[in-house]
């Protein structure tokens, strides 16, 4: 699979999306743009301009007519896609780390940092799918986290349930309706790095610094099938068979050495590369090209892409051979 290497930021990558139809990807990074590409050529669609921190996260709905982002200069921002137009600016009184639309893009969840002696949050906006309609200015509601703080959130099937990750490694599930915490489980021995949901929502993976990623059933919040790595992971997705034309659905994960450590050692002894596994747990190979530790991976429709610390994003397009493979136990 030869990648198309797409350069359109000045700083690291901190998150890439696809939208549902896997032809449009949105990445961004600590310079304050977001880019949005064409994936079967890696064209540069446009930017949006408009925050004044490192954006930290990106969301894009089901109809890819809006796109949500959180920034370290403590705003969310809701975007017209097509446009680019700034639809409507919501701030806190710390950084957003995370957001997400709902299943029906009804709602956007996002993530403030627990930062300054304020308490880390989630907090919920209900969403007008009329891109001239005025947008609420509260939350509809908002889970305050005392203990330890949320670094990663998403939502289940039906908009039931909210998951989050958290920096002491949990995982907790929360009435997406009530805000009620319904369920905690220890799942990783460190910082919870990355939680993206299967496209029906009934699962979901985790990425943490504890070297593991691991599948973990959204209802009963029971594990069930965990990865193994020799390197602390910073991202984590599935690639389903549903959208992407494979014989098998397979794990992608990625990480390295921290970036402050990078300096020191070469590409090769950093471990930056993606690492493919069989949904069954065994390694199937590896997939190198950055120079620096992965910070974001995305799957959808014909391509999987990867974002990382060396400013650049890389379009992997499936091949016969990635196709047609088929595991054998």
């Amino acid at each position: 699979m030869r990648p198309i290497l797409l350069q359109g930021h000045e700083r690291s990558i901190t998150h890439i999306v696809y939208n549902v139809e896997g032809d449009l990807l949105f990445s961004t990074a600590k310079d304050h743009v977001i880019n949005a590409w064409f994936t079967h050529n890696g064209e540069r669609l446009g930017t949006y301009n408009g925050h004044v921190g490192a954006i930290w996260t990106v969301s894009c709905n089901k109809n890819s007519t809006m796109l949500a982002s959180g920034s370290a200069d403590n705003t969310i921002k809701l975007w017209n896609v097509e446009t680019g137009q700034c639809l409507k600016t919501w701030e806190f009184p710390t950084a957003v780390k995370r957001v997400a639309f709902s299943e029906d893009d009804a709602f956007l969840l996002g993530v403030t940092e627990k930062r300054m002696g304020y308490p880390g949050s989630i907090v919920v906006f209900p969403i007008h799918e009329d891109l001239s309609a005025p947008q609420a200015d509260e939350p509809s509601l908002t889970m305050t986290t005392i203990d330890s703080k949320v670094t990663m959130a998403g939502w289940s099937y039906l908009n039931k349930y909210i998951l989050a990750g958290h920096e002491n490694g949990t995982v907790s599930q929360y009435d997406a309706k009530t805000g009620d915490r319904l369920k905690n489980l220890p799942a990783h021995d460190a910082t919870i790095t990355d939680l993206q949901m299967s496209l029906d929502g009934s699962f979901f993976i985790t990425a943490s610094k504890d070297k593991t990623a691991k599948i973990i059933d959204v209802a009963t919040l029971d594990v069930k099938k965990v990865y193994n790595t020799d390197t602390p992971l910073n991202c984590a997705c599935l690639v389903e068979v549903e959208n992407s034309g494979l014989q098998e659905p397979m794990v992608l994960v990625g990480g390295g050495q921290e970036a402050r450590d990078v300096t020191t050692t070469s590409a090769r002894e950093g471990k930056f590369e993606s690492r493919v596994y069989s949904i069954y747990g065994d390694e199937l190979g590896r997939i190198r090209g950055h120079f620096g530790p992965l910070n974001t991976i995305a799957a959808s429709k014909g391509s999987f892409a990867s974002g990382g610390e060396d400013g650049y994003v890389r379009v992997h397009h499936y091949d016969d051979a990635f196709k047609s493979f088929k595991y054998r136990v």
